[in-house]
């Protein structure tokens, strides 16, 4: 970051971020950001109420950068003026156009967190006005409609700007923005916006990527493939880039594959489950009798031109890690099957001092018993506390009841550093949380279970809170007949009487 101290005034942005998945918000943007080494400051503390943070960054090309990588931003625009009134926005421009400081005015008496009284400098305005290039002005409303003659009403307030170039309204030079913020709640909407801006365009997130890599588009999935928003978004905190290895133990059908394939890895998996890396399984999509020939994770990135970045899978039991002691890995990306809808298994046998013949062993398929998700967590940041470099991060989905959730009592290892903890909402009862550590140390403890794995217990609760929902909906299926046949009989009564 020593090499962006030289520069006297950072500009300012808008960052527009999709109002979904909330809570991954700020962990993706640090990691985005630790990872290509770009500072930030906060000209207003950031808000989960609000769609938008208002930053600084050195240049311009930081921002573009950002944008390049993260998939819950919509937009970024150079900020020429915040306000929470249309007179104030407007005054601030045309001060703006006074401003020959080169940098942002802002008054000693301004509040801490409130930035309607900046006035940005001139130059910014200034650098739009050439005659040769075309510009667009677009008008956008987040909890609000307008119509098309109100945009115009709206844009046509900003002629005072020095834009002498044509309107272009397809592929313009400038992209100017106006956003009117009108905050969250749809069934409550103010007359008047809690907020305005105006600026730039800069640059696009990555969104469109959600419709590029979506599930529906892909020959090969399974009853739990992730996502794909999800999918790149724990690529971006696992700080997946071009050239490095990343391990998913728990591959399945291998949808986290093609979002670090396609920010340049190299990806490399493994399951206990034979069919379904065969493309033998059931299949999940509504209709289909059979898989076919063409199903395979391969198959998958050589849809998205990213066959060549995929190593290999192979059927292995997790718990009986049979990668070599020295092997290495700069990511491991992981969903481990939660009980529900996959089951947790490993190789094992119920019986005591059990033991196999000779002439059984030639095609002896082994027996699996179930692999508790203590033990599997504990497994899991043991193999990462041994196999990842240094500073490198494990990425993987925790799932738990929602009411007896303790963040003490997360999956933890001496050797890894909880960094992020962001939380998905399953339904009332359950949640899953996104858990992100980063390897600190290289000094391995002897660790083979957990100290929290105890408190741990998702699969038996989840089904126990299942058959409790279906036992209190019968009970009040039952209230609700009998109160109904009391009222039959109450009108009979009243209807002889």
């Amino acid at each position: 970051m020593s090499e962006y101290r030289f520069f006297k005034m950072w500009r300012r942005y808008l960052m527009w971020f999709a109002h979904e998945h909330v809570d991954f918000r700020y962990a993706e943007m640090q990691s985005i950001l630790s990872m290509l080494n770009i500072p930030i400051k906060f000209v207003e503390k950031p808000c989960v109420n609000k769609p938008y943070w208002i930053v600084e960054f050195p240049t311009e090309d930081c921002i573009k950068k950002v944008a390049s990588r993260s998939v819950l931003l919509k937009n970024c625009i150079e900020l020429w003026s915040r306000a929470t009134t249309a007179e104030r926005l407007h005054s601030n421009l045309k001060n703006a156009l006074k401003n020959s400081s080169g940098k942002w005015i802002i008054p000693e008496n301004s509040k801490e967190n409130i930035s309607d009284t900046h006035i940005c400098p001139r130059e910014l305005l200034h650098a739009c006005s050439d005659d040769r290039k075309s510009f667009k002005v677009e008008v956008e409303t987040f909890c609000k409609h307008f119509t098309m003659k109100e945009k115009v009403d709206k844009i046509e307030n900003f002629s005072y700007l020095p834009l002498h170039g044509p309107v272009k309204l397809k592929n313009p030079d400038i992209t100017l923005a106006y956003l009117e913020f009108y905050g969250v709640d749809p069934n409550n909407v103010p007359d008047q916006p809690h907020d305005l801006f105006f600026g730039k365009w800069v640059a696009d997130g990555q969104r469109e990527l959600i419709q590029t890599h979506s599930l529906k588009k892909r020959q090969f999935i399974g009853n739990t493939s992730m996502d794909a928003q999800l999918s790149l978004i724990m690529a971006n905190q696992a700080q997946v880039n071009t050239g490095l290895i990343i391990l998913d133990p728990f591959v399945g059908s291998g949808s986290l594959f093609i979002a670090a394939a396609h920010f340049g890895a190299y990806v490399w998996g493994s399951d206990i489950d034979f069919m379904m890396l065969h493309a033998r399984s059931r299949p999940t999509r509504v209709g289909q009798k059979v898989r076919t020939e063409e199903e395979s994770i391969k198959s998958n990135m050589k849809h998205y031109g990213t066959e060549s970045r995929y190593l290999d899978v192979v059927v292995s039991d997790f718990s009986l890690t049979n990668w070599r002691g020295d092997l290495k890995f700069d990511a491991i990306i992981t969903d481990p099957p939660y009980g529900v809808r996959e089951p947790t298994e490993r190789i094992g046998i119920d019986r005591e001092n059990y033991e196999l013949s000779d002439e059984h062993l030639v095609n002896h398929v082994p027996s699996k018993v179930d692999y508790g998700l203590p033990h599997l967590y504990s497994d899991l940041l043991n193999f990462a506390a041994k196999h990842l470099e240094i500073g490198r991060r494990l990425v993987c989905w925790y799932p738990l009841v929602r009411e007896e959730y303790k963040e003490e009592q997360l999956p933890s290892h001496p050797c890894l550093k909880l960094i992020a903890n962001s939380e998905q909402v399953l339904s009332k009862l359950t949640a899953r949380r996104l858990l992100t550590y980063e390897k600190v140390s290289d000094e391995v403890p002897n660790m083979p279970v957990d100290p929290n794995a105890g408190t741990h217990s998702f699969r038996e609760k989840y089904f126990s809170m299942g058959e409790t929902t279906r036992r209190e909906r019968k009970e009040k299926k039952a209230e609700d007949m009998a109160a109904y046949g009391l009222r039959q009989f109450q009108n009979i009564i009243n209807d002889v009487s």
